[in-house]
């Protein structure tokens, strides 16, 4: 960890057990490099993730709200980690294709790393972390740490 001065840390998360182990991983290379931790979650917003109720489609509006609080969840359990390590840190919530986004965002913001988890959780119209990461280490130009 030498050759490279990693002073903003990207940790995306949907606050699984695969996202915990990537959590773990980034806030002790934050606190071993005195870098600053960004907590992201992204929420899908495709319309494919509409779920059918019966012979009704659920409204959008109801699971978009309970992932959303799933998502301030997974980055509190950042920040909190984050705290009780003394390092920096800041949560994103986006919204969107999740790869794209967690690309977009750590471009745009001049990440240093990215730091995911290899498989997530599936749950209301969530999609799998593991192809999320797998689409994040081919596109983005910022280096990417998978945590197993």
């Amino acid at each position: 960890m030498t050759g490279k001065k990693y002073k903003k840390i990207l940790i995306a998360t949907d606050g699984s057990e695969y996202a915990d182990r990537a959590r773990l991983s980034g806030i002790d290379i934050a606190k071993k490099l005195d870098a600053k931790v960004y907590a992201v979650c992204v929420v899908p917003t495709h319309p494919s993730s509409s779920m059918p109720i019966g012979s009704r489609m659920m409204r959008w509006d109801v699971p978009f709200k309970i992932m959303m609080e799933e998502a301030t969840k997974a980055v509190e359990q950042i920040a909190d980690a984050c705290s009780s390590s003394g390092v920096e840190v800041e949560t994103v919530i986006l919204e969107g294709h999740p790869a794209e986004e967690i690309i977009k965002y750590a471009e745009d913001s001049n990440m240093d790393l990215i730091v995911m988890g290899s498989l997530g959780k599936t749950g209301l119209t969530r999609l799998l972390i593991g192809s999320v990461a797998e689409e994040v280490l081919r596109h983005s130009k910022v280096d990417v740490m998978v945590s197993k």
